[in-house]
């Protein structure tokens, strides 16, 4: 994956790549996991417009929170009684970082992924939401929200991978770096797959 550039961006082009994200997210095939071991979960991948730049918001957990402590992640949980996955992502962001579920346009998913630590399925959704926002982490399981510009992660200097063996296979591992802080685990490799579709829909 190599740097797209995206500056300057005009709300026509913002439209259309809105567009051409939700036709790919329709038309491919998601890969879904089903295993009674593992707790059905849900993230929103939260994206808007912002100064010149299309931008993703990640949160950092909180040190109160049982697994993942202090680690960058997007906004959702576990699932909760009877909701779909897709009321799962927009409950959680509303809990940990105040976004109203009326306020997110919902594009598309992305492929489900494990956590190798907690054990759960998430179900990534990929969300339009506006800037700007009051935005307010709720200091129990967010403790601050990161904003980072496609471009900074387009970058092919920016991330780097490689093969690790987990439970006796080999899986591949993404690590992102921005500012001072590295993404990685399940929220890299959804970064990952979003960014190669999101490249595709600019390319359309």
């Amino acid at each position: 994956m190599s740097i797209v550039c995206l500056k300057p961006i005009s709300g026509g082009i913002i439209t259309s790549v809105e567009k051409e994200l939700k036709e790919i997210l329709a038309r491919r095939p998601k890969k879904r996991i089903t295993d009674d071991k593992l707790v059905p979960a849900a993230v929103l991948l939260p994206i808007y417009y912002k100064e010149g730049e299309i931008h993703i918001l990640f949160t950092r957990r909180t040190e109160n929170v049982r697994t993942h402590k202090r680690q960058i992640s997007f906004p959702g949980g576990a699932r909760e009684g009877g909701e779909s996955l897709r009321q799962t992502a927009l409950r959680e962001s509303k809990e940990e970082i105040g976004l109203a579920p009326d306020k997110v346009k919902i594009l598309g998913e992305l492929d489900d992924t494990v956590t190798l630590v907690s054990n759960y399925i998430v179900s990534p959704f990929v969300g339009l939401v506006p800037w700007p926002y009051d935005f307010k982490p709720d200091g129990v399981e967010t403790d601050e929200i990161i904003e980072a510009p496609l471009p900074a992660l387009l970058d092919e200097e920016s991330w780097h991978h490689k093969i690790e063996t987990v439970a006796g296979r080999e899986v591949t591992a993404y690590f992102y770096h921005y500012r001072d802080d590295v993404i990685w685990g399940a929220t890299a490799r959804i970064l990952h797959q979003f960014l190669d579709i999101f490249v595709q829909a600019v390319k359309s």
